[in-house]
């Protein structure tokens, strides 16, 4: 046994670190693993053989490229791709734009300190669904799909995995909406809750921008273990496991699911809690069910930069919008917008 660094390139938030491990510990050559987001590499404890190091990293490489993410000895430099900036930038403009004039003809409403539409909701889903963040989720539904492929079965997995998604997300969202209503959260506090919302939104936003890499390292979590203990369940063959799997979700370490569940605790009723955390996993719904009959990635796409750096602008509007009116309940600063 021999103890390999290797650098990874492509790494993004902990659900990536979580990705990589579960990818490369059921390798027969290797008996432990362990990413690090901090220092963006993998240790791996193995036994090679005869290969060298440059050997390894392309066999590794071969496992993980369809996730995203290559191996290296030396550390790589981040080079952020600005250029990207000059088509997102306008998409993102005429997207926030026209949504900001259907709010104010009274279609929907945008995120406030005191409320987030279930048209909001659905659009953070929309949003989460294709970022990186989401790989994990998309990871297992393949995993779940692939386990039942033998038995002939390729529909009744990935919708038995669907339903218990949206099942989880409406009851445990509810849940915490009714949690919130027993602390009786005053205004200050709801809005102290939403200004840290709208942090893990800037967090998630410059994530997505791709260009400042030290933020990777401030995105929440929840432990590691937790979210081992869900992807480990992947490789049950009962029945019902993709269900079990489904409703598991909820629990698994995606900044923007994070981000509604802080804000469900603030709204502190059931109906609304549930209704906000549905909408949003009913946004996530379209892309994770193309994930679920196909090998479809958003991330391999050559367009890709260009659609994270545009999705990322638009999180960093609603994280800025909430931090603003956050700062105004506390008279910190005047009223800038006015919707």
């Amino acid at each position: 046994m021999k103890i390999y660094v290797f650098h990874v390139n492509g790494m993004h938030c902990h659900a990536c670190v979580l990705l990589i491990e579960n990818e490369l510990k059921n390798l027969p050559e290797i008996s432990r693993v362990k990413a690090s987001l901090k220092k963006f590499n993998v240790e791996i404890t193995g036994n090679f053989g005869d290969k060298t190091a440059d050997h390894i990293i392309k066999d590794l490489t071969e496992v993980l490229s369809p996730s995203g993410y290559t191996l290296s000895l030396e550390k790589s430099k981040h080079r952020a791709i600005w250029s990207d900036f000059k088509i997102a930038l306008p998409i993102a403009a005429v997207f926030i734009t026209f949504f900001i004039v259907l709010q104010k003809i009274g279609l929907v409403n945008l995120v406030t300190t005191s409320n987030v539409s279930l048209g909001t909701a659905f659009l953070i889903g929309l949003i989460a669904s294709v970022s990186t963040c989401m790989a994990v989720v998309g990871g297992l539904i393949l995993s779940v799909s692939a386990n039942f492929v033998k038995s002939g079965d390729k529909i009744k997995p990935p919708i038995l995995f669907h339903i218990g998604r949206l099942v989880s997300f409406f009851v445990l969202g509810g849940l915490i909406g009714a949690l919130g209503s027993a602390f009786q959260l005053n205004a200050v506090s709801a809005s102290i809750l939403n200004i840290i919302l709208a942090l893990v939104l800037l967090i998630l936003g410059l994530n997505l921008l791709d260009v400042f890499p030290k933020a990777k390292k401030f995105q929440p979590t929840m432990p590691n273990f937790i979210g081992q203990k869900i992807h480990n369940l992947k490789n049950l063959n009962h029945t019902l496991a993709p269900l079990l799997i489904g409703i598991a979700t909820f629990f698994l370490p995606c900044g923007f699911t994070q981000s509604m569940q802080i804000y469900t605790l603030t709204t502190g009723s059931f109906s609304k809690g549930a209704l906000t955390m549905l909408f949003f996993a009913l946004g996530t719904l379209p892309i994770l069910s193309i994930l679920s009959f196909s090998s479809l990635g958003i991330h391999k796409k050559t367009e890709s930069g260009i659609f994270f750096k545009t999705a990322g602008l638009i999180v960093i509007f609603f994280g800025i919008f909430n931090l603003i009116n956050g700062l105004v309940v506390f008279s910190l600063i005047p009223p800038i917008f006015n919707f």
